[in-house]
């Protein structure tokens, strides 16, 4: 049943598709599709408006309209799906935290709790909990709750993996566009082409993307984490059936939340109903290949 409620506005002139109201909103509610922020549910934003201090151009806002009721428990198994993330033994809110263990639970809990609080009344929104706002700072240290995929890791230089390329010179992907989502199924560079299906960290993570995963292949690009898993594997579904591709790959990175490629794509040959081979291939955070089958 639908109430007038506080809920996030977002203005599509303004907003560039930073993402950065994606990764401040612990409930999910936001995503990127077609390059612009879009609300994935009314029932998974709670109005409080801690998202609003994070966008650089203005594009959010807080309003009253008619919308279903904020579904906390839907709001958060969406965020534990979404990134891949399973709840740890013995603690069931687990899920609640920020991917980047920044959330509401995990090392940081507390304090990320009082920020949005203020976010909120500098918004306005203030008082507007209801008892389901973000006081779930349990203290659940570490921060392990979410995808580790957003985990800020640093690498030292001394033992950074060092890739010898043998195989000749190597060029850009030489189509155009890149993106999933972007890509029409009749495109002619997809004729009996090799598509590789590839996370959007791959070709800045290693210097062997083109020339060892992305070799002969026509590049696709998109970010589970991010975008609309479902649209990717209904626009996937639409390139196998009808653009005549011979294999299809997905290179996706080794974190948790980048499965969502492989699924999609697992998911698109289940829609389309063909046959083409599918293949997956993984790189580690360093940028080398770590071979894992097709599950």
């Amino acid at each position: 049943m639908n109430t007038t409620r506080n809920i996030l506005e977002i203005d599509e002139e303004r907003c560039d598709g930073c993402g950065a109201c994606v990764l401040d909103c612990a409930e999910g509610a936001i995503a990127i599709v077609d390059g612009k922020a879009k609300i994935v549910s009314d029932s998974f934003c709670d109005g409080l408006g801690a998202c609003i201090g994070s966008c650089p151009q203005g594009a959010l806002r807080i309003i009253q309209r008619e919308a279903v009721p904020f579904d906390e428990e839907a709001a958060m198994e969406h965020v534990r799906t979404r990134d891949g993330a399973q709840p740890r033994s013995g603690d069931h809110h687990a899920p609640h935290g920020r991917p980047d263990g920044h959330g509401v639970h995990g090392h940081y809990g507390l304090a990320r709790q009082t920020e949005r609080a203020e976010q909120a009344e500098q918004a306005g929104q203030a008082g507007h909990g209801h008892g389901h706002g973000h006081g779930h700072g349990h203290g659940h240290g570490g921060g392990h709750g979410g995808c580790p995929g957003s985990m800020i890791r640093s690498f030292a230089k001394a033992d950074a993996p060092v890739f010898g390329v043998a195989q000749g010179p190597v060029s850009g992907p030489g189509h155009w566009p890149l993106k999933i989502r972007l890509v029409p199924p009749t495109a002619p560079y997809l004729k009996d082409a090799d598509v590789l299906v590839a996370a959007d960290c791959a070709a800045a993570a290693s210097p062997l993307f083109h020339s060892h995963f992305a070799r002969g292949k026509v590049v696709l690009i998109g970010c589970p984490k991010f975008d609309d898993t479902d649209a990717y594997a209904q626009r996937l579904a639409d390139i196998l059936a009808t653009s005549g591709i011979r294999s299809m790959t997905v290179l996706r990175m080794e974190v948790p939340c980048c499965r969502g490629l492989t699924a999609a794509l697992a998911k698109a040959r289940e829609l389309s109903g063909t046959n083409v081979p599918l293949n997956e291939m993984v790189m580690t955070c360093q940028g080398a290949p770590a071979p894992t089958p097709l599950a």
